[in-house]
């Protein structure tokens, strides 16, 4: 999934996305440089979930 998914799912900026996406607690790819970011679909839904 995108950023932008990530952007929709939680409600936030893209700003908020972006800060997020630093540091976070799951599994993140950039490609083409730093244009596109994509997170693992699995990893994101169980941090969602609070595992």
């Amino acid at each position: 999934m995108e950023s932008t998914d990530v952007q929709e799912i939680l409600g936030i900026g893209r700003r908020q996305t972006y800060e997020l996406l630093k540091d976070p607690p799951f599994p993140v790819q950039r490609l083409g440089g730093r244009k596109v970011i994509k997170v693992s679909r699995d990893a994101f839904f169980r941090w969602l979930e609070g595992e």
